[in-house]
């Protein structure tokens, strides 16, 4: 199983973000972990930077890591737009990029965009259909214009769903895209169990358990959920490197873990103890 690391810096006063992400980039290479990952917030009541602008920086500072979402939320942004501005990071980061999308699940984040929540799957469904043929350079609008493809972008990036236990939508990952992405922030353990059998039985071939708490000094408090997430690797180091083991057993190619910048070698100790 691989050990991925997902961004959870925040601001610091006096502090340059563009000199600290770039560090923290490195960082995480230099220390041999397979990828570094970004989430997509705007209406939280937190600052929060672009996850398409991070990955840019990503893919110029790094040559190895994986670089990815978890997830994008498609339906508060236009499809077109959207598949232009991810055609240019495919162009920098090349097949180094695992697009992690998914419908949202925050309500607040399609208010302050005047989109439509409710729809927000159907949404979902009909916005990758035009984001892929963009990609593909067909033909966007009754007059025939496209998207032209970047040359070495064309078909776009790897997809991956995002999705938490519904079984319609983890099939379809099987099915229509490269790889699945559960949470470990909401679901239950056994809903993961019974959406990994879902997968698997349909032919799904990659796993990833995004948004795992690493927090082996405390309970996950002033991370995503106050420590009320549902897999978390706390409560010291055996107690953590056991849930780690049960995540592999449990059938998943890779974790994404949330580390403080600081943290990242009790993350280090943690995927070497495997």
């Amino acid at each position: 199983m691989r050990v991925h690391v997902v961004n959870v810096m925040r601001p610091e006063a006096g502090a340059s973000t563009r000199d600290r992400f770039i560090a923290f980039a490195r960082e995480v290479e230099a220390r041999g972990f397979a990828g570094l990952w970004v989430t997509d917030a705007f209406g939280r009541g937190r600052p929060t930077l672009d996850p398409v602008g991070l990955m840019n920086i990503i893919a110029a500072v790094t040559d190895r890591v994986e670089i990815g979402t978890c997830v994008l939320q498609v339906p508060v942004r236009h499809p077109v737009e959207l598949a232009h501005r991810i055609a240019g990071l495919h162009a920098m980061a090349g097949d180094r990029l695992k697009l992690g999308l998914g419908s949202g699940s925050t309500k607040a984040d399609f208010d302050l965009v005047g989109a439509d929540y409710e729809a927000r799957f159907k949404t979902l469904m009909t916005s990758l259909d035009t984001m892929r043929r963009a990609w593909r350079g067909e033909a966007l609008t009754p007059e025939g214009t496209t998207l032209v493809p970047w040359p070495g972008t064309a078909g776009g990036p790897a997809l991956m769903l995002g999705a938490w236990r519904n079984k319609r939508w983890i099939v379809y990952a099987a099915e229509q895209c490269q790889g699945w992405i559960a949470s470990g922030l909401y679901p239950k353990p056994e809903e993961l169990e019974a959406g990994m059998k879902f997968y698997r039985d349909v032919g799904g071939r990659r796993a990833v358990l995004a948004n795992v708490i690493v927090d082996l000094n405390g309970n996950g408090e002033g991370m995503p959920l106050g420590g009320r997430a549902a897999v978390m690797l706390t409560g010291g180091e055996a107690a953590a490197r056991a849930r780690l083991q049960w995540i592999r057993d449990v059938g998943f190619d890779d974790v994404l873990c949330m580390t403080r910048p600081e943290d990242l070698d009790d993350l280090s100790r943690l995927r070497d103890a495997l």
